[in-house]
Formats: structure tokens, C-alpha cells, sequence
């Protein structure tokens, strides 16, 4: 049999159009095998009925080790060490591979590839190959099914992404035994090992599997993920080995784990494992279309509302009270409106709309890379910084309240826009404020790291955001110059209008009767309508 393939395999390196050059274009159509080159990409479709065996050939000497990665945008395949499936020799998914431990004398390698998906799938694959002086990505795996493990595996839910993978081990010589795992726990065990976690992220708005299988090349090889992607965070052997990031539902997100030997300054990448955090086959909500018709016009309202207050919130006071209601809740809120009509008290009043204010400049603080410092993992830590962050808005704008109230409408109303914006397409700004409510929410969010691309997009929106709010506070200031602070509380109003049409009986509303009287007119009306009108003159009867 071994003969057969190698003649096989001659034959097929004899044909001219066969090639394994760099991002190489092919059909996989059951006839015949597919063959590799070593750190070479090759694009190619599975089709269902048919399995494809691949091959790799002329392997170097000083190679000890290869990992084969096959990776598609959200269609499935198999990889396998032998034509029948086994949970500890093949794998199943979108970004799947598989180590290879060669044997001395060893050249050539062949896997077998299928997928059950009812279309063709496009895929990517490379082989890669490492020495014995680097270190092997799970090589130490005990919780997944394959016995060397160099997959990373990518849970996902609304708040965070999660990925795990197999801790690794020392690189080893052709024919030698690996190193032992657990036995011990020096410099001279697996021990040493560090991990890098990289985060890399596709262009905004880019659902297309051109896209993700192009920038999937810059995630494979070491030097290529160290040039590209940014580093996260580095796990020692001590670390659990798992990681969790903040779901950008939409946003294409790939990941990947280079693990480093300190001692011998070697180092080997895993396979890269990619989310959009939504699903493509969905019949509802979907990764095309994430945004409903109803949040849509919601957000379209608000915003609208929210250029309103940008640029007129101040004037027209009452409407800033009816959203602070709606904000506060409404017990708070009538207490509040009921505070400010009766006795005219503004501090209350101000103190929420700075608290307001307080609220976007705190989670503007942790948008940026100060949310991802480890101090802030602690709640306690978070939620002190952030209240005091919070609370320190209308402590310094105290004695300005019309300026503290004309700089929370300007940003506030202006933000409100950027909301409605993501609601038709993906802006990272939106998750100033949905960082905070996913940390409200979810117990387990502390942990994850708030990474958001911020790409042109972003820029633009960005630019939009700061000159509305610069244009609706402007224009306020200039309004108000020369009016007074805030308008009179409407209880005096009230009380000055009485005591005007008291005083002065040239006023056609002096004259007007007391409420009692005008309420008890008012029912006299409506009980003569019911009343039988009587005729007219005097009734006698007829004398004869």
C-alpha cells in the first residue's frame, strides 16, 4: 500500500499543472489528492460526497514537528488523521489543524479533509512546520480530545468571548520521547513557557469571506501575528489558560496564542480562531442584519430628541426635566419636577443632569486602555473609580450650573446621534456606554478585556460627535448671554399672575368669577339640558 502512494504521488508530482505556490486556487472534485507545500497558503472547495486525501511531501530533516490549520468563515470542516472519524484523531469547525510528531527518516505526511455542509465550502489551509528546539502548542492537553491539541476554542454569548486552548510543551528530538508534563515543575519543564494572546480585527462593516480568509494569513506564523496583531495579555504556565474578551457582536475578531520558550528564545504560534459573535445562519438577527426595524426607528427618535437638546436643551427647560424623569424613574423624577415647580430648588435639579454628565466622561475614562488594567478586574476597585469619576462632574461645576447643564445637553443630545448611527451600521463609539451596562449586568464581564477597534469609521464618527457638540454649545452660550441663569420656577409664576389680576381691576381677568362659582355655572348647564322645556304664556280653560 505504502508503494501504491508513493507511486501515486510520483505521478502526480510529474503533472505540470499541479502546484502548492503561495495562495494557490483550486476545486477539490474527488479525483485524485491535494497536494501541500510547506508555509505555503492553498485556497480550495470541499464538496460533501467527497472526502479529499491531502498530502505534504519533501519535508525537511530538521523538522520535528507540523501543524496543518484549515480555516472557512462559518461553514464546517473536518480534518482527520485517518478516513474514519475519531474524536481523539480528526476535528470539526471553522478553524481547525491538527500536529504532526514525525519520525525519523520521515518525508511525507497525508490527512484527510470532508465536510458535511450541504454547499461547497471555500477553504484555506497551510501546513507549518517547527524544530526541536521550539515549543509544541498543546502538547500538554488533557482536557480536549485530541492527545496534542493545537486548536483554540472560541465560546460566545452577548457580553464576552471567551477562548481556550491546551497548555504546551518542550520541543523534542525525531524518535525521542516528549518531556513529561507534570512531573516537574522547574526551568527545565514545560513550566517555563509563556503565552501571548493576540487580538486582531477585520475592517468594520467587512462580512465577506474574501476578507476574513486574506487577513487570516497574517494570523498563522509567528513573525506575521507579532507584526499585525496587538498583544492582549501574557500568561504564564501558572495561568489558567483561558481568556475573555468583550463581545462585539458584528465585528470580525480573529485570535491567537504564541507560545514563547524564555530559555532557548523559540517560539510556535497555534491556530487562529475567528468570531463575529453572531451567526450567519440565524434566520433572525443574523450577522447581516443585526439591527431590528423597531431599534432602528428607536434610536432614529432618540437621536432626533438628542439634537434637540444639543443644540435648544437649555432653553427649553421643561423637556430637559421630562427626559431626567424617564432617566431617573418616576418617583424620582415627580419628586424632582414636584422640587423644582413648588420651591424653585435648581441643586437637585443640576445634580442629576452632572451626574448625567458624569456618567459619559467616567465611561469615556474606561473606554480608553485604563479599563483594561488589572486593577480594575476587582468590582469593588471598578465601581468606586467609577462613582467617584462620576460624582466629580457636578462637584466642579456647582457654582456654573447653566454652563454645567448647556455642556451635558451638548454632549449628551450629540452622543445620542452616535447611538442612532450604529444602529444601521458597526461603530466601536457605542461601547462607551454598553461596556458600562454589560459590567452592570453581567457577573462574569470584569474579567474580560474591552479591546474595540477604532478604525476610519470611527475617526468620522468621531469628528461628527465633537462638532455637534462643539456647534450646540456654542450656540447656546450665545443664546443665553445677557438672560437670565434659568427661568422662574412655575409656582411663582403662578403666584405673581394671582396677585397682578387681584390688584389691578383694568385686567379683563379680574372680573373673571372664582373657580367654585364657574364649576357650579358649569353643572347648572349641563342639568338644563336634561330638564322638559315648559310653553310658553298662560294656560285657562274655555268659559261657555
Amino acid at each position: 500500500m505504502g508503494l501504491l502512494r508513493l507511486m501515486a504521488l510520483a505521478a502526480l508530482a510529474s503533472q505540470p499543472g499541479v502546484a502548492g505556490g503561495a495562495e494557490a486556487a483550486g476545486n477539490a472534485s474527488g479525483a485524485g489528492l491535494i497536494e501541500f507545500s510547506v508555509g505555503k497558503f492553498r485556497y480550495f472547495k470541499l464538496n460533501r460526497p467527497f472526502p479529499e486525501e491531502a498530502v505534504l511531501r519533501n519535508i525537511s530533516s530538521n523538522s520535528t514537528f507540523l501543524i496543518f490549520q484549515i480555516h472557512s468563515q462559518y461553514l464546517n470542516t473536518t480534518v482527520s488523521f485517518s478516513k474514519t472519524l475519531l474524536p481523539s484523531t480528526s476535528g470539526t469547525g471553522t478553524d481547525k489543524g491538527l500536529v504532526f510528531i514525525l519520525r525519523p527518516e520521515q518525508s511525507m505526511c497525508s490527512w484527510y479533509l470532508e465536510t458535511l455542509e450541504a454547499e461547497p465550502v471555500q477553504n484555506l489551509a497551510i501546513p507549518l512546520s517547527y524544530s526541536e528546539r521550539d515549543p509544541i502548542p498543546g502538547g500538554c492537553n488533557l482536557e480536549f480530545d485530541l492527545d496534542v491539541d493545537p486548536n483554540i476554542y472560541l465560546e460566545y454569548d452577548f457580553f464576552e468571548t471567551t477562548i481556550k486552548f491546551a497548555p504546551a510543551n518542550l520541543g523534542y528530538a525525531r524518535g525521542a520521547d516528549s518531556p513529561p508534563c507534570d512531573t516537574k515543575t522547574g526551568q527545565d519543564s514545560r513550566w517555563r513557557l509563556q503565552y501571548d494572546i493576540y487580538q486582531y480585527f477585520l475592517p468594520e462593516n467587512d462580512l465577506t469571506e474574501e476578507g476574513l480568509l486574506k487577513h487570516l494569513q497574517r494570523m498563522a506564523e509567528v513573525p506575521q501575528v507579532m507584526a499585525s496583531a496587538m498583544k492582549v495579555v501574557t500568561l504564564t504556565a501558572n495561568d489558567k489558560t483561558s481568556v475573555s474578551f468583550s463581545s462585539l457582536r458584528g465585528q470580525g475578531v480573529i485570535y491567537n496564542v504564541i507560545v514563547w520558550d524564555p530559555v532557548l528564545n523559540t517560539s510556535a504560534a497555534y491556530v487562529p480562531a475567528h468570531t463575529y459573535a453572531c451567526s450567519f445562519d440565524a434566520t433572525e438577527g443574523n450577522c447581516s442584519s443585526l439591527g431590528r426595524v423597531s431599534t432602528k426607528v428607536f434610536f432614529t427618535l432618540f437621536a432626533l430628541l438628542g439634537l434637540f437638546i444639543c443644540f435648544f436643551g437649555h432653553r427649553f427647560w421643561k423637556t430637559v426635566r421630562l427626559v431626567l424623569t424617564a432617566i431617573a424613574g418616576s418617583l424620582g423624577g415627580i419628586f424632582l419636577v414636584a422640587a423644582w415647580w413648588r420651591f424653585g430648588i435648581l441643586t437637585l435639579c443640576m445634580l442629576c443632569v452632572g451626574l448625567v454628565l458624569g456618567f459619559l466622561v467616567s465611561s469615556v475614562s474606561f473606554f480608553t486602555p485604563l479599563g483594561n488594567l488589572t486593577i480594575f478586574s476587582n468590582d469593588a476597585v471598578f465601581w468606586v473609580t467609577f462613582s467617584c469619576i462620576v460624582v466629580l462632574i457636578p462637584v466642579i461645576f456647582i457654582g456654573c450650573q447653566r454652563i454645567l447643564n448647556i455642556l451635558t445637553c451638548g454632549f449628551i443630545g450629540s452622543y445620542s446621534v452616535v447611538l442612532a448611527i450604529d444602529s444601521y451600521m458597526y461603530t466601536s463609539l457605542s461601547y462607551i456606554a454598553l461596556n458600562v451596562l454589560k459590567r452592570a449586568l453581567s457577573p462574569h464581564f470584569r474579567r474580560a478585556f474591552t479591546n474595540v477597534p477604532f478604525q476610519t469609521n470611527d475617526f468620522i464618527i468621531l469628528a461628527v460627535w465633537g462638532m455637534l457638540a462643539v456647534s450646540g454649545i456654542t450656540l447656546q452660550i450665545r443664546r443665553e448671554r445677557g438672560r437670565p441663569c434659568f427661568p422662574p420656577h412655575p409656582y411663582k409664576l403662578w403666584k405673581r399672575e394671582r396677585e397682578r389680576r387681584v390688584t389691578n381691576i383694568l385686567d379683563p381677568s379680574y372680573h373673571i368669577p372664582p373657580l367654585r362659582e364657574r364649576l357650579y355655572g358649569r353643572l347648572t348647564q349641563i342639568r338644563e339640558l336634561f330638564q322638559k322645556e315648559q310653553p310658553a304664556g298662560e294656560r285657562t280653560p274655555l268659559l261657555l
